[in-house]
């Protein structure tokens, strides 16, 4: 057999086994009980995870709000001159905050000081995009024609500018390349960090957006059908797996072998990496964007403009083969 169609074959039935052995049905996201719930603005959004703080973006104030995770405490709130709009990345030292101001821009706020260093005059091609940091640079869809910006943290130069498929917005990094969501169409695009070449194209479900690395894949949160894709990064082998949540908004996240999505009224669903299948959904209100770490979940509410920190154990130990 064609080692294409082995693959098409093998794709077929992981997304058949993950149909017929779905998850039980939706529990209630109140039984997670919050440790702790921080009010951060008329909207909470976009959340980073440092080795000492949690990092949350919020309009109503704009601005990125500082939680110490020992604490349980708002440590730090940075004013923006505009909406972070396109995710939140951590890298050489800094807090990078893309912002849909005008014209857009992009925030470096330092995490020694928790206090905005620079505004450079380069931002995100729309909302919901996103940025990363990877190879010493940071990396930044600017325009809906796809151009990828590699930016210098040290002074905002413009080092490189890589051309993506039209409607590419967000990034990740990982093992030396750029993972980039075409989500206006149904694809991963591969970009070599050191060459910047494009090394393949892996389709997806419809309309990727979010995405995360891990266990050796990329995954991404599909917004046109509600599903999750797994991109093996060495064979670039599929598995598509349905989570039945479509729609505007969202996240992802990974940690120890597990996979955590986020999506208004399901704003948790747990994914098992290995086995590519999903485990648990908690229905409800809130939602739409989480991190993982320090021992727990930290996941927005959009519209109530609140960070709620779940127990991790708690999550886990209410979902049968977690």
């Amino acid at each position: 057999m064609h080692p294409r169609n082995v693959q098409f074959v093998v794709s077929a039935l992981a997304l058949l086994c993950a149909s017929l052995c779905s998850a039980a049905p939706p529990r209630d996201i109140a039984e997670l009980k919050a440790l702790a719930t921080f009010s951060l603005g008329k909207t909470a959004d976009w959340v980073a995870i440092t080795a000492d703080a949690v990092w949350v973006g919020s309009t109503g104030p704009f601005a990125v709000h500082r939680i110490d995770p020992e604490t349980n405490r708002l440590v730090a709130s940075v004013n923006l001159p505009g909406e972070p709009c396109a995710g939140l990345t951590i890298g050489a030292g800094s807090l990078w905050v893309p912002l849909c101001s005008a014209p857009p821009s992009l925030a470096k706020v330092n995490l020694a000081s928790n206090k905005l260093d620079s505004i450079f005059a380069v931002g995100p091609a729309a909302e919901e995009g996103g940025v990363a940091y990877g190879a010493g640079s940071v990396w930044l869809v600017v325009n809906k024609l796809g151009d990828l910006k590699r930016i210098d943290p040290r002074n905002g130069d413009i080092l490189s500018t890589f051309r993506l498929p039209a409607g590419s917005y967000n990034p990740v990094f990982s093992r030396g390349a750029l993972w980039v969501t075409h989500v206006d169409g149904a694809e991963l695009t591969v970009l070599d960090s050191a060459t910047g070449k494009i090394t393949a194209s892996v389709g997806t479900g419809p309309h990727p957006r979010f995405l995360t690395a891990g266990a050796g894949a990329i995954w991404t949160l599909n917004q046109g059908d509600g599903t999750l894709t797994r991109v093996d990064t060495r064979s670039k082998q599929v598995v598509t797996i349905p989570l039945g949540t479509p729609g505007h908004g969202g996240d992802i996240a990974f940690s120890a072998g597990k996979v955590w999505t986020t999506m208004a009224k399901m704003p948790l669903s747990l994914i098992d990496a290995s086995a590519a299948r999903l485990l648990c959904q908690w229905a409800g209100p809130g939602g739409d964007s989480l991190g993982i770490g320090h021992g727990a979940i930290w996941l927005t509410d959009y519209h109530a403009g609140t960070l709620s920190r779940i127990a991790l154990k708690d999550a886990l130990a209410r979902c049968p083969g977690a």
